[in-house]
């Protein structure tokens, strides 16, 4: 055997590379699920959108309260010009602005670095004021005596100008400029710098935004105290499940669970209702098989103890003969017990129902046992339609159903007599017919309801089973959602053996183009 690791040049040891088998494992190896809490997904779906919303709360609040901040800085701005423009006069065909002291006091209020004023004549000569104040530029001809806001900049500072055109000769009314009178149009403007807007509008964000930083806090302390609440039914529901005993499959109590956690416990109470029926299944099973495997193991013991007492050959060879019947019928029990053990076990919703062809099934099956109606002299027929039969089902289970029956009917059809396997369908409700009859004793209507049960024998009868044969027929029809009907056979006209015929009735899977009726 070659050595798992390699020497390095250094003489240590070093682990061999992973072969290409290790490869193929480690890659076909389930990746380990991450449990997602649903706790901190709600958290996260209600904080995350609520952390993103807060910065555009902010930008939004701030840009409001620059919208209103501006308001009554433009509104003392609009007055100021119109207390200038009225100041402005034609005298001898000259524009003067004759400033009391009180007016360049109302204009240098705030600050004389805050405040720009200037007044230019129509010549475009400066008459008073600041001579830096950029003029306004004008796509269209200005209207006297209308106020007009913008944006500018002075000596680097950004201000907000407040600007209006008067007409010295029509200083009582509002009409455009033009022709001659346009060169007796005077230009008042009014600056002032932002600072003070600025200053309010960072004061009405600190008003707002503060309280935020107090209530935010205290809005995710209750997010996570109501989501702690409402959460807390589910952990309740944990702890009342974890503290159940094992054997305890009685349902969960709904009415301590809110609404929205009450179709969870339908569902788990229908789990438990379902695995509370399979171990009552496997629970019978094993008594039944333990119960019946007595009989054939106490007769192989017997056998097998005189077997080892004997001394004469004929005897030993009588006891090994009486062994091995008792291991055949041993062996055919436990079959049997296996088959049905199998049979409640399967389910519609399986992956092994798929399309069968019934007739195909059935003549299969019948091929199977010519040779033993062979040994038993017994006449085995099969009859089939000329179309196919189509039927939704698990054909493992369809072929042991069917396999049951005609080792029913053959094990009570005496010699000489006959079994017919036939398979038809009906027309009007689209059903298939699979039936079994025999030339045998029959089933009285009184037992009919009772040889579907476990290991039951019907008195009188001196046929070897194990009484399981119909009792898997009945399990097999029944995951079929098939129909199981027993009568006298109409083909049998002797009164000591009136016959019986088995009739299961399956739903098609498809219907053909010609079906024969029931007749």
């Amino acid at each position: 055997m070659d050595d798992a690791r390699h020497a390095d040049a250094d003489g240590k040891e070093k682990p061999a590379a992973a072969s290409p088998i290790q490869h193929d494992l480690m890659d076909t190896q389930p990746e380990e699920r991450i449990q997602r809490s649903l706790f901190g997904e709600i958290l996260d779906w209600m904080l995350v959108p609520l952390l993103l919303l807060w910065p555009m709360s902010i930008a939004i609040t701030y840009l409001v309260a620059k919208s209103i901040a501006n308001h009554p800085f433009d509104r003392a701005l609009d007055d100021n010009v119109i207390v200038l423009a009225q100041q402005v006069k034609e005298v001898n065909g000259k524009v003067v602005a004759p400033l009391s002291g009180a007016a360049r006091d109302i204009l240098r209020a705030d600050d004389i670095d805050n405040v720009f004023f200037q007044v230019v004549g129509p010549g475009g000569e400066l008459i008073d004021g600041d001579r830096e104040l950029p003029l306004p530029v004008d796509e269209e001809k200005p209207v006297s005596g209308s106020v007009q806001f913008r944006n500018d900049t002075i000596r680097g500072a950004d201000v907000r100008v407040a600007y209006v055109y008067v007409d010295l000769r029509r200083t009582r009314t509002r009409t455009p400029v033009s022709g001659k009178q346009e060169s007796m149009v005077a230009l008042i403007q009014v600056a002032e710098t932002l600072d003070k807007r600025a200053f309010l509008a960072n004061e009405i964000i600190k008003g707002v935004i503060l309280p935020q930083f107090i209530i935010l806090p205290v809005a995710l302390a209750l997010v996570w105290f109501a989501l702690s609440r409402g959460l807390s039914p589910l952990a309740e529901l944990q702890q009342r499940i974890r503290a159940r005993r094992s054997d305890d499959l009685s349902p969960i109590d709904s009415g301590q669970v809110p609404e929205e956690i009450t179709p969870l416990v339908r569902s788990l109470n229908e789990l438990l209702e379902r695995l509370s029926q399979s171990i009552q299944m496997q629970k019978r099973f094993i008594a039944d098989a333990a119960h019946q495997m007595k009989t054939p193991l106490a007769g192989m013991r017997m056998q097998s103890e005189l077997a080892l007492r004997e001394e004469r050959p004929e005897e030993i060879h009588r006891s090994l003969e009486q062994l091995s019947k008792s291991s055949e019928t041993a062996t055919r029990l436990v079959n049997q017990l296996l088959s049905l053990a199998r049979a409640e076990n399967q389910n519609p919703e399986s992956n092994l129902f798929v399309p069968v062809e019934l007739s195909e099934l059935a003549r299969n099956t019948v091929h199977d046992w010519v040779q033993q109606s062979f040994a038993h002299r017994i006449d085995l027929g099969f009859e089939q339609p000329g179309h196919p039969i189509m039927v939704k089902g698990n054909p493992i289970m369809l072929r042991e159903m069917l396999t049951n029956l005609i080792d029913n009917a053959l094990r009570y059809t005496p010699a000489g007599g006959s079994v017919t396997v036939r398979v038809r369908a009906n027309a009007a409700d689209e059903l298939a017919i699979l039936e079994v009859e025999d030339t045998g004793p029959g089933i009285p209507p009184s037992e009919r309801a009772h040889v579907f049960e476990r290991f039951y024998r019907i008195l009188g009868s001196n046929v070897e089973g194990s009484g399981l044969g119909l009792a898997i027929v009945r399990e097999i029809a029944q995951q079929h959602n098939a129909i199981v009907d027993i009568f006298n056979n109409p083909h049998s006209h002797d009164p000591k053996h009136p016959g019986s015929l088995f009739r299961v009735t399956l739903r098609m899977e498809q219907r053909p183009e010609f079906i024969e009726d029931i007749g």
